[in-house]
């Protein structure tokens, strides 16, 4: 900076500022601030204080207080006590200042109104606007069957268009069996009641072991199934509004049925939309192999089959290693494990130790 300085005279700052590899801008700041530091320590002096023991915080907290564009206390009381008056107590700062002006009389800008106001802490929303209630984040943990399920309703487009049929499904999460399913005309809280109850029965669900989550569509909140749960023992929740991934579960295997192959287009009755479904859920319970499960099929993981499956495999896989070990580069080979829980929305110490785990291996 000096240097800079001291042979600015014979030379342009901006080649002198290339040469030393500083910014025009950075030595013009630092030069404006040198000279302010300057003024302001003249004027504590004589004021009898010393410059050389105030931070820089002070320095710059005393330039603003001595700055020439601002209000007075008196002139900022008599803006406030304007805003305060009973003619403009209502009217919103630009509005006071449009009249102040046709009365010729200027106070300060629009800005500067609701700088005082902030000030004052009566800067604010004045109308009684709906908020909206915080919703807790559903965290549910399944580590065997029947123990969390979800369910959901899609539509499936008929003949004709603007006509859908709805497809009802229940879905176990642990082991990605649909216990339960329907297809109907509407959506109709009495039917899903009547499909949760035949569906409860069917699996011989004891009160207290269970619960059913679901987003926040009408069927899912009536109060209809909500009393038929509270008889029988189930406990109920909801995914927050607007959050897409609190129901993954059943998003997921509506995709799985969507993008098959022989998903059609539109179904031509609801009688071939419930035949297409239970063509689908056979295949999908008993036939698909599920990643979400160990490449196990649902049913097999439902009814407890899930460790012989797995013990069998091992079996042909440590054959395969004892007659070629030089084709498994990664040493024996092991097949894809069972999860032994499973979330909807876990816990951040649950996935943090999960990312540690997969890291270690």
């Amino acid at each position: 900076m000096t240097a800079i300085e001291q042979t600015e005279n014979g030379s342009s700052v901006s080649s002198l500022c290339n040469a030393m590899n500083l910014s025009r801008a950075t030595f013009y700041r630092r030069r404006q601030n040198r000279s302010l530091e300057n003024s302001l320590s003249k004027q504590q002096n004589a004021e009898g204080k010393s410059a050389v023991n105030m931070s820089p915080l002070d320095k710059r907290d005393n330039r603003q207080l001595t700055s020439h564009r601002a209000l007075s206390k008196a002139e900022r009381q008599s803006v406030l006590d304007s805003l305060h008056s009973e003619r403009f107590v209502d009217q919103s700062p630009s509005e006071v200042y449009a009249a102040l002006l046709d009365d010729g009389i200027y106070y300060c800008s629009i800005r500067t109104m609701y700088r005082i106001l902030a000030d004052n802490k009566e800067v604010r929303e004045r109308r009684n606007q709906l908020r909206h209630p915080k919703y807790t984040k559903p965290e549910l943990l399944a580590t065997k069957p029947n123990e969390v399920w979800s369910w959901d309703i899609t539509k499936l487009r008929g003949p004709a268009k603007w006509n859908h049929y709805h497809l009802y499904v229940i879905l176990d999460i642990f082991s990605r069996l649909v216990v339960g399913w329907m297809v109907a005309t509407r959506e109709s809280k009495s039917l899903a009641s009547r499909l949760i109850s035949e569906t409860c029965a069917k699996q011989s669900i004891a009160g207290g072991e269970l619960t059913l989550h679901a987003d926040r569509g009408a069927s899912m909140k009536s109060k209809v199934v909500a009393l038929l749960l509270s008889d029988l023992g189930v406990t109920k929740t909801h995914s927050r509004p607007h959050v897409s991934n609190d129901n993954p579960f059943s998003e997921s295997q509506f995709k799985t049925m969507k993008y098959r192959p022989e998903f059609p287009d539109r179904f031509g009755s609801i009688q071939d939309a419930r035949a297409f479904c239970g063509r689908f859920f056979d295949w999908y319970n008993t036939e698909h192999y599920h990643s979400g499960v160990g490449l196990l099929t649902p049913s097999a993981v439902h009814y407890g089959e899930a460790a012989g499956i797995i013990e069998s495999r091992q079996d042909v896989l440590s054959a395969a290693w004892t007659l070629h070990p030089e084709r498994f580069v990664g040493g024996a080979p092991s097949p894809p494990v069972l999860p032994d829980a499973v979330w909807i929305n876990p816990p951040q110490e649950v996935v943090t130790n999960e990312t540690k785990r997969a890291n270690a291996l």
